[in-house]
């Protein structure tokens, strides 16, 4: 069978990995893909929003299933577009896709169908948003309705910073995306990531992971798109896990058939788990960034047929396996990240850290220029690394990090912190 798999980043530098490894597999094309996915695909220089030459590249090429990396193309239709060219591709509808690209709506979906989660609020004009912050006081959560990359969420921890979060998504910090604003209640507890793979009408659980957001070590400093993540994570125990697919996911995939959208492929919930249980923070409809880059290096089976299954609508009994191992990744990222990233600077030794046992270095943000490899992007390495446990896993991806000679890159040597305290 022959792939594509759409996106540039680290996590379709993993995804292409493990789907490389399939016996399933003929040929895999990667668009427009990154000098990791080279080594081991076709990159090829496709645009995902023009559809019709994705839906003309596949006819040519014999695609048998497209695999949709980032969030923009699912919101835009690209699956639907592929559906309609009877092309088998995975990833939800753009109207399932609205679990992530709109935050209302998916607060609206809890609230008809009692799933877990904050109480909220949302708003189209500034001054009824302010009013309402003013009478609830901080700490309260601010949110753009659509797509940010990662950056449209504000936890303001004062008045002052909810009042100057809603001014600035209302005065077009985030485009279209910020044209209406969500204001949640502060949730407390500990955050964990969740991915079910569903297939319309059913979901198995996949695997879970925590994230680190915030660009500085101490969790300090703006939100970002994650600066690194470990799996499993421990909060998630087969209780909590349980309690997740039955209170959240499952009741979601019964809202979104009710509604006329089943959703297909893989759902990512972003959870807090406090003294009620888990509540439900935010959705994403596709494989999370830098959580992938930890998931899937701890998947025991073929990943391919998996997501084909979800595609056809015919997935197995889950869970998925996953070996026990604890996988652990620190994102090496641009100076001047997350604001004004400085491109271009010269990057050494991943050959070297790559060649450590158990580590895996992800290309997110890279490119070429002759035998140079140079920063194209805000996060640019994923330094990866499998052991026994987290504290194991986490001392191989600093040694492997350490390995890289990049002036002009940082990262947190934080990561991993929660599940060494707990």
């Amino acid at each position: 069978m022959n792939v594509l798999l759409i996106g540039s980043g680290g996590r379709e530098h993993a995804l292409a990995l493990a789907i490389a490894g399939s016996p399933l597999l003929t040929r895999l094309f990667v668009a427009p893909g990154n000098p990791g996915t080279a080594s081991i695909a076709s990159n090829v220089a496709l645009d995902a929003a023009d559809h019709a030459a994705v839906i003309a590249f596949c006819r040519a090429q014999n695609i048998g299933l497209v695999v949709v990396g980032p969030e923009a193309p699912l919101v835009a239709g690209l699956v639907d577009d592929l559906a309609s060219a009877d092309i088998a591709a995975f990833g939800p509808t753009k109207a399932a896709a609205r679990l992530e690209g709109s935050k209302g709506f998916t607060k609206d979906l809890c609230a008809e169908f009692n799933i877990p989660t904050a109480a909220y609020a949302r708003f189209v004009d500034r001054a009824p948003a302010l009013a309402y912050v003013r009478a609830r006081g901080a700490p309260i959560v601010v949110k753009a309705d659509g797509l940010a990359a990662g950056k449209g969420v504000i936890v303001a921890a004062t008045l002052a910073e909810a009042e100057a979060a809603i001014e600035m998504i209302f005065g077009g910090a985030f485009g279209a995306a910020g044209a209406e604003v969500v204001i949640e209640a502060f949730l407390e507890g500990e955050e964990a990531s969740f991915f079910a793979l569903c297939d319309g009408a059913r979901a198995i659980e996949f695997a879970s992971a925590q994230d680190h957001k915030r660009v500085g070590e101490g969790d300090t400093g703006p939100n970002t798109g994650g600066m690194g993540a470990y799996s499993p994570a421990p909060v998630m125990t087969p209780h909590m896990s349980a309690r997740v697919m039955a209170e959240i996911i499952e009741p979601t995939l019964r809202g979104m058939r009710a509604r006329g959208a089943p959703f297909a492929g893989v759902l990512f919930a972003g959870l807090m788990i406090g003294r009620n249980g888990p509540e439900l923070i935010e959705f994403n409809a596709r494989f999370g960034d830098p959580e992938t880059q930890v998931m899937l290096p701890r998947l025991d089976e073929d990943l391919l047929p998996l997501l084909l299954a979800s595609a056809r609508g015919c997935l197995p009994a889950g869970p998925v396996k996953l070996k026990t191992e604890a996988a652990l990744t620190v994102v090496y990222a641009a100076k001047g990240y997350p604001d004004a990233p400085m491109r271009g600077t010269e990057i050494a030794g991943v050959e070297s850290a790559s060649a450590l046992p158990g580590v895996t270095v992800y290309h997110a943000g890279t490119r070429r220029e002759g035998a140079r490899l140079l920063a194209n992007g805000g996060r640019v390495l994923n330094v990866t690394a499998v052991a026994t446990n987290v504290a194991e896993a986490q001392k191989r991806a600093y040694a492997a990090l350490d390995l890289i000679d990049w002036p002009g890159g940082f990262c947190r040597r934080d990561i991993g912190w929660r599940a060494l305290k707990d």
